[in-house]
């Protein structure tokens, strides 16, 4: 199954801390991205090409997905307005989310 990739708009950093190593990376413009429901939650990957490549896969479960989101709206509160630009974008996206998950009608 071929996979869709897309180029990442804005940017997005990594962070592993493991006892013995440190590993960080950005993902900017030149980066693309792939993002898609799999089995019981959401799979990311992020990649970037040339001579400082790089890629990360993540895959998240559907609960950890829907409480990382809860705190982050909690955390949104202590924070300064956002840009429209950046808030039409999200709740666009956020409407998708709502449209997507709405269960199927039956006849």
């Amino acid at each position: 199954m071929k996979r869709n990739m897309h180029p990442v708009q804005d940017k997005a950093q990594v962070t592993i801390d493991f006892p013995e190593k440190f590993y960080m990376g950005s993902f900017l413009r030149d980066s693309k991205f792939e993002a898609r429901a799999e089995n019981d939650g959401i799979f990311i990957k992020l990649i970037r090409e040339g001579e400082n490549k790089r890629r990360v896969e993540m895959h998240i479960h559907r609960h950890l997905l829907a409480d990382i989101l809860s705190e982050w709206a909690d955390s949104l509160a202590n924070e300064p307005p956002m840009e429209k630009a950046h808030r039409d974008t999200l709740l666009k996206s956020l409407a998708q989310i709502q449209k997507a998950l709405r269960p199927a009608k039956t006849k």
